[in-house]
């Protein structure tokens, strides 16, 4: 089956003060109709850039991009419109999303509007879309400033479903909630992927979430996936050492729980002038005399795993 969303080799260079950041390198993913795919890593992996790029809203500098099996890099403006309403974007940030001035109802309704709906069949959308995401009507009049703060991303959640998606990419969709608040918005978005048949391109670092949420993870360090495969196996058994420093430093996870964090030296390294070798061995606890000399390829291990290790190509 043609996966629904499909990344090949995709590159992204960013114009920086000193030069250009490679901020996305090489990087290969797909997403399967009704599946989510957690992409995690440390703040400047390159999460969000990817999910930009995806979106239209960063062009590639190299690479392919396909969505249902169409190409999405090149295409005219009029075609780019129509295809990209299948796919949406909830960002982290609510106050950042909505416009202050523009009511529950009338923010939900723009969203409509794009999609070239009348003006009767948005006043039913709306209050329709309102409770799907579990918004109560006389919200409708209320302003974003008058929201608590999973009541502002329930609105952002209906915004994305307005257009009636296939993919719906995540951003840090959780990350600014309280916990207890998290909770209900991911049931919330098991809920309407069930209900709606979507598909999820959910961007986190918190693996706690990730293990509630996703079929399959994809782990990034500096631009690079690192490791792929289905959640389960990811947190039973990582296969590469970064991915088993993420998901030590995290309690009740990993297969050993009462394990001290694996050490990892230093700081991320600047994007800019990013490691000889496999980048992650200048911060690896494992790294051996082939690290630093030569760049490893995502070897594959079947059944959908993959990883970037040298260990892995050893064993």
């Amino acid at each position: 089956m043609t996966p629904l969303l499909e990344v090949d080799d995709v590159s992204v260079l960013v114009p920086a003060e000193r030069g250009s950041i490679r901020a996305v390198d090489g990087a290969s993913l797909h997403v399967g109709a009704g599946e989510t795919l957690a992409l995690v890593g440390e703040s400047g992996s390159g999460k969000s850039t990817l999910a930009r790029t995806i979106l239209g809203l960063l062009p590639p500098t190299s690479g392919r991009m396909k969505f249902r099996g169409e190409a999405l890099e090149p295409l005219g403006r009029p075609s780019r419109k129509l295809l990209f309403q299948k796919i949406q974007m909830i960002f982290q940030d609510p106050d950042a999303s909505l416009n202050p001035r523009l009511t529950v109802g009338a923010s939900i309704g723009e969203a409509l509007e794009l999609g070239r709906s009348v003006s009767t069949e948005r006043s039913d959308r709306t209050a329709t879309l309102m409770q799907e995401v579990g918004l109560a009507p006389e919200l409708s009049s209320r302003y974003p400033h008058e929201l608590s703060g999973g009541q502002k991303q329930r609105v952002c959640i209906a915004r994305a479903l307005a257009g009636k998606p296939d993919l719906v990419v995540c951003d840090e969709a959780v990350s600014a909630l309280d916990v207890s608040i998290q909770a209900q918005i991911l049931n919330l978005l098991v809920e309407l992927r069930e209900k709606f048949s979507l598909s999820y391109l959910f961007i986190t670092h918190d693996l706690r979430v990730v293990r509630f949420i996703s079929h399959r993870v994809a782990v990034l360090y500096l631009g690079q996936i690192v490791e792929v495969g289905e959640t389960n196996s990811v947190f039973e058994e990582p296969l590469h050492p970064y991915t088993r420093v993420l998901l030590s430093a995290v309690p009740s996870i990993g297969s050993d729980k009462g394990a001290r964090p694996a050490v990892v030296r230093g700081e991320i390294p600047s994007p800019i002038r990013p490691p000889s070798g496999c980048r992650f061995h200048t911060r690896c606890p494992e790294a051996f005399d082939r690290c630093p000399r030569e760049a490893p390829r995502l070897y594959s291990i079947g059944k959908g795993r993959e990883s970037r290790c040298f260990l892995v190509d050893k064993a």
